[in-house]
């Protein structure tokens, strides 16, 4: 059940919070959440749907095709990308720019910065990006789906040119610290504002540490872009983890990692400092086939999963969307529907300095309802408010 009303141009939901479980009338005005008063349910509690705040992921690569770091990208195609995510909840993203020419970067960023300044809710969904890459490892494994052609080492000066580009909306980097100039880059980037994230990284423990030490406080994507074997101690899988400055973010879509993984980041981690991402590919939303990206033939699989082509167990990124992280959390590592929510909102809004928002007066009315079946791996997603204007469901 979704009560929803208007008086004096004031909206009203009605659901149970996802924090408590206790039913609860929200009052939103002026796309603020103005109350929250307890409501009593004319029929069975479990008929209402959860309310929560929106989701925000730090790992977007594209949709339908269209790749942000791929050339020739206009503001349309970005806002065309962004549309879909409402209908998972989605109300916030780092459009992600991965490993690619100076050039290609360049487009991709222009025309998001272009999509911000033609539209004001862009400018809100997407209030930063992601540049995963190019200084990142070179070697098969931990360079993952990134082309080789276009890995190189730590350059201040072309990042700096690209935050330019950018509108200064670069807000996330992920680099590997073994790289030349790496350790000085995160140092500039940090004191700049921007966060830093360790990935795609075959680094030593002195590696890892210096990265800390200079201001990295992430690890992108933990258990994926890496070695398909490692020495059991030290590898940078166990440094990451056991480094307490880093947070984490994980790919938790079913296929990433087996279950016996998340458990043991979640648990080294905890909720409060794990992020879900679901590293979407611009392959999201399109056929089973083989495409090409940044010099790489990838496949998606019938069952969902992009993989290096030729093969079936190196994956490439993900089709599935936030919503089906927030339940394979749940199914996977045994956190509760609070925990997996929040590590799909406030944890990565709070590590890179924006606004998180709550359940409560005067936050932002980013907000969704939504039911849980135990029978989907995703959440059954009712309505996406955003800034208190539906743009799903309702």
């Amino acid at each position: 059940m979704n009560a929803i009303g208007n008086h004096e141009a004031v909206m009203f939901i009605e659901g149970r919070r996802y924090d408590t479980g206790e039913p609860v009338r929200i009052s939103i005005d002026q796309g603020r959440i103005a109350t929250i008063e307890p409501a009593r349910p004319t029929g069975p509690i479990e008929e209402w749907p959860y309310v929560a705040p929106g989701m925000f992921d730090l790992q977007i690569n594209g949709h339908g095709g269209i790749w942000y770091s791929q050339p020739g990208l206009t503001a349309e195609d970005i806002i065309g990308t962004l549309i879909p995510h409402f209908a998972h909840g989605v109300t916030r993203i780092f459009p992600t720019l991965i490993t690619n020419s100076f050039e290609n970067l360049a487009s991709g960023f222009t025309a998001i910065r272009q999509a911000c300044e033609q539209e004001a809710w862009v400018a809100e969904m997407a209030p930063g990006c992601h540049l995963e890459g190019p200084y990142i490892s070179r070697e098969d494994g931990p360079r993952g789906a990134h082309g080789l052609e276009y890995v190189r080492d730590a350059d201040w000066d072309e990042f700096s040119r690209l935050q330019e580009i950018s509108g200064n909306r670069i807000k996330l980097l992920t680099l590997a610290p073994e790289v030349p100039g790496a350790i000085e880059l995160i140092r500039r980037a940090v004191k700049s504002g921007v966060t830093v994230s360790i990935g795609h990284t075959a680094a030593t423990p002195e590696d890892i540490r210096a990265a800390a030490d200079a201001g990295a406080t992430l690890s992108t994507h933990l258990g994926n872009g890496a070695h398909g074997m490692l020495r059991r101690h030290p590898n940078y899988i166990w440094e990451q983890l056991a480094e307490d400055r880093l947070h984490t973010s994980i790919i938790c879509d079913g296929h990433h990692l087996p279950a016996s993984v998340v458990k043991t980041i979640l648990r080294v981690k905890s909720p409060q400092r794990t992020i879900l991402t679901c590293d979407a590919a611009g392959l999201a939303g399109c056929p089973p086939g083989e495409y090409r990206n940044a010099g790489v033939d990838v496949e998606v699989l019938a069952d969902g999963r992009i993989v290096i082509a030729g093969q079936d167990q190196l994956l490439a990124g993900s089709t599935l969307c936030t919503d089906a992280c927030v339940a394979n959390a749940m199914r996977l590592g045994g956190v509760s529907l609070k925990e997996a929510i929040d590590m799909a909102g406030r944890v990565p809004a709070r590590l890179v300095g924006l606004e998180t928002i709550e359940l409560l007066p005067g936050s932002r009315a980013d907000l969704i309802t939504f039911h849980v079946s135990p029978e989907s791996n995703c959440l059954d997603i009712r309505a996406t408010l955003f800034g208190g204007e539906y743009r799903h469901g309702g």
